[in-house]
């Protein structure tokens, strides 16, 4: 019993997770779509492996025009994919992709749901992906997601019978979706998940098909269409001024970590379903045909849908809280019904539209966005009512603290209250529920089975406002936010979040050592309170030195921080591990580094995360010193270079010319440039013609689609979506004596273990007889792909091309991967003089 309320507890909290956006204030039309909705008991559940993965067009047709309940399940949080707009990987990168389907899904009117799998990055099959992924774990969060949403259909965004033929995470989301279909309402399957839901059986299952599954449109139009269902969402909503497929645009260009931007259309747009389980529907275009999604299915419900009904039909735009009597009746005739998932959702639904209607406006103000544990925050509480419905605030329940107030809201009358949130000593920092415990390649660790499958961690602090409408209690419920004034921006909302009383953060995450130098690490230390003191140790591997052993830190005020330089000292031979620094306040030690992500089109996000880096000693030599370094889409390659003592020069396009470049020994192309660089169209010849001139020019891998430049390199080269994802496939050397793999460092095959998540990607399959390929590497059962590495002699210069994943690789700290990478910058530098180097 105690986990279900604690399960109720936050389901209830879910639509506040979408945190620190400015709250949605609904005008007349929106309240009238709010109330259509209340109107339609019918749910379905939209299931893909990624985010971007999902059909917009469609969910925002079943949310906006039928007013269907519908979710999409991502599998995966995106957190292996590529980043166009800035350098976090990885776990970061999860976190901003779940904020964009979140964005999403505030734009098209659908939720959001995630399982526990980690997107570990491509795979070629479902066999590969499910045996990383812990299959029985993730069929489990599936199975639960469908036993709490309760569908009545779920659509598949991919085909469960093609393994193969796509991203391997892709068909596994498919072939996991089926199974979960026929177990969600079995007892003997994972039994211990209805401790805090129940058994359900979705009605019908469909995959979301197209021409493109069948190779060629003109195989579509020729294919037997008898089991497939066609739905026309090309709908237009004159209340938005849209149509459903600009709606849909607007929901796919949140995903501006993807380049994912996508501009509206109009007309019809057609959608295919095709049958996989259930009953086909009659009507072939409604999918919800034979399913009574009325208040009728509901035991009791009947007469809440005849008041509901009239509340729709007799609406009145120019004043919605003319609807506040007859939705208080209907609200009091919810609280009665036995079946306890269509209660707390209409529930929830029903008291947001009493508030809109009344123009009701709560809010719970924090004086600062952070706060450590056992402190206190000053809160500014505000209420009002604007409409001449009967609205009086009772009390406040603030984080379980209940203050009596008996304040009367009369029409248009801002109520202020000062009052204090209290801050558990034993509250836990606020950080992603997923990354809270170290989990494997495959999954996140989530020890708490009522988090499982929310977007987001639950508020760090909120207050419900308990309120008399019409003389009948109604509770809503506000996380407590901050806000301020940017004078620029306006209004800028951030999530309050509890920090911990000290972090601390070593700047690089990978320190190479290329010399038995020591090196100087700064350490810097932030107080999340005032009057912080301790000392900060390091701990470090063994035959690693550091000096000195501790050093104080005594910070006078909360956000202020504090460098430390410890001094490290690398073994005389290779190795390699990791140091963390350890600090020290009273009898507690602090080891999370807090990293802050701001980017405008997300909200504000903080993260803790094990503050360590990976200090390396590693033997290698490098000919030439000053690279010039052209960004692409947001990798570490540049900071990666100067760890082993180049002198890497950022320039932009514009500055790409033959004085500029005449100064540097090589230049290298960071990933995808050629995808999201428009400029560097104009300046390819002027780079081609720093290669003749005796210049290096390495290019990393880009996609083969959407290429800004007509030719990549001097001579003929093509890109393929060839890519090797066996991060521990077998190399062979084709040219065992070019000099890639001799000059300055002899190449081996130790140089290609401990590689991460791949080999490489989007490598060529064609190319000119002027270029030599160096590698060749397959996936099991494939063909040897012999693109992965190629150069070629241009003029005096060289010209290389990589699909290796050296941006994956260099913030690992694989040494192989530095020591091929110097081989490439120092190509035909034999003979080189040493040259001053430029400032940066």
């Amino acid at each position: 019993m105690r986990k279900t309320l604690l399960y109720l507890l936050i389901f209830c909290y879910a639509p506040l997770l979408i945190q620190a956006q400015q709250p949605k204030k609904l005008n007349a039309s929106e309240i009238y779509e709010s109330i259509q909705k209340l109107n339609f008991l019918g749910s379905v559940l939209y299931v893909g492996a990624h985010p971007d993965d999902e059909n917009t067009r469609l969910i925002s047709y079943l949310s906006n025009e039928i007013k269907a309940r519908t979710a999409y399940l991502s599998m995966t949080r995106g957190d292996g994919g590529q980043n166009l707009i800035g350098p976090e990987i990885r776990e970061l990168l999860g976190v901003i992709r779940t904020e964009e389907l979140l964005g999403a899904r505030h734009i098209d009117g659908g939720e959001q749901l995630f399982t526990r799998a980690n997107d570990f990055g491509y795979s070629k099959n479902p066999d590969e992906t499910l045996s990383i992924w812990d299959k029985d774990k993730v069929l489990s969060d599936v199975v639960l997601a469908i036993r709490k949403f309760k569908p009545d259909v779920i659509i598949n965004r991919f085909d469960h019978r093609t393994p193969g033929t796509t991203h391997g995470h892709h068909t596994s989301s498919a072939m996991l979706s089926v199974k979960a279909f026929d177990l969600a309402n079995k007892q003997s399957a994972f039994p211990e998940q209805l401790n805090q839901t129940s058994l359900w059986q979705p009605q019908r299952l469909f995959f979301n098909t197209s021409w493109w599954f069948y190779g060629s449109q003109e195989k579509f139009d020729k294919a037997d269409k008898t089991n497939l269902m066609t739905i026309n969402t090309g709908t237009y909503f004159p209340s938005k001024g849209l149509s459903n497929s600009e709606i849909a645009a607007l929901s796919r260009s949140s995903h501006k970590t993807q380049g994912f931007g996508s501009t509206g259309s109009r007309g019809e747009e057609t959608e295919y379903l095709e049958l996989l389980k259930g009953d086909l529907p009659t009507d072939k275009s409604n999918i919800f045909d034979g399913i009574d999604t009325s208040w009728n299915r509901v035991k009791g419900g009947k007469p809440i849908g005849n008041i509901l009904n009239k509340v729709e039909s007799d609406y009145d735009f120019n004043n919605p809280s003319a609807s506040i009597p007859e939705l208080v009746k209907a609200y009091q005739l919810i609280q009665k019904l036995d079946d306890e998932h269509w209660r707390t959702l209409k529930s929830k639904a029903i008291k947001n539209i009493i508030a809109a209607c009344a123009g009701l406006y709560l809010e719970a103000v924090a004086n600062t966005n952070q706060a450590t544990p056992n402190s206190s925050v000053p809160l500014t509480i505000e209420a009002i009512n604007r409409s001449n419905t009967n609205i009086a605030l009772e009390s406040l329940n603030i984080n379980n603290h209940l203050v009596s107030k008996h304040i009367t809201l009369k029409n248009n009358q801002d109520k202020t209250i000062k009052d204090t949130l209290l801050i558990s000593k034993n509250q836990e920092p606020t950080t992603p529920y997923w990354l809270m415990h170290k989990g494997t390649l495959g999954m996140y660790r989530v020890d708490n089975p009522v988090l499982i499958g929310l977007p987001e961690t639950p508020p760090a602090a909120a207050v419900e406002f308990n309120l008399l409408i019409d003389n009948v209690p109604v509770t809503i419920s506000k996380p407590v936010v901050y806000k301020t004034n940017d004078p620029v921006k306006g209004e800028v909302y951030k999530p309050f979040v509890i920090i911990p009383e000290v972090s601390a953060k070593v700047a690089e995450k990978v320190i190479i050592f290329n010399t038995d130098e020591q090196k100087e690490i700064p350490v810097i230390v932030k107080a999340g309170k005032d009057k912080v003191e301790g000392y900060v140790s390091i701990a470090h591997p063994k035959g690693w030195s550091v000096y000195p052993e501790k050093q104080t830190i005594s910070i006078v005020h909360k956000g202020e921080e504090q460098t430390l330089v410890f001094t490290i000292i690398p073994p005389k031979n290779e190795n390699e591990g990791l140091i963390t620094p350890m600090i020290h306040i009273g009898d507690s030690i602090y080891t999370k580094e807090l990293d802050e992500i701001d980017y405008d089109h997300i909200p504000f996000q903080t993260v803790l995360l094990p503050s360590e880096s990976k200090v390396v000693r590693l033997d290698i030599q490098k000919k030439g010193d000053n690279i010039a370094y052209i960004e692409g889409a947001g990798d570490v390659v540049p900071e990666s270079l100067k760890q082993i003592g180049y002198n890497v020069v950022t320039i932009s396009p514009k500055d790409i010319n033959a004085e500029t470049l005449s100064r540097f020994d090589a230049v290298v192309v960071g990933v995808r440039a050629y995808n999201t660089v428009e400029d560097l169209k104009y300046k390819q010849q002027v780079l081609f013609d720093f290669v003749k001139q005796g210049g290096n020019m390495i290019v990393q891998y880009n996609t083969n689609s959407r290429l800004k430049v007509d030719d990549l390199a001097p001579y003929d080269l093509s890109l393929s979506r060839d890519r090797v994802t066996d991060e521990h496939a077998e190399v062979t050397f084709l040219n065992p004596n070019n000099p890639l793999l001799n000059y300055p460092n002899k190449i081996t095959q130790k140089d290609f273990e401990g590689w991460t998540q791949e080999r490489g990607l989007y490598f060529p399959d064609k190319w000119s007889d002027n270029f030599t390929p160096i590698l060749s590497m397959h996936d099991k059962g494939e063909t040897p792909k012999d693109g992965s590495l190629l150069v070629a002699k241009y003029g005096k210069g060289y010209y290389i091309y990589t699909g290796l994943s050296f941006f994956r690789e260099f913030p690992e700290g694989v040494s192989g991967a530095y020591r091929l990478f110097a081989n490439m910058l120092s190509i035909g530098k034999d003979n080189i003089k040493v040259t001053t180097k430029l400032k940066n």
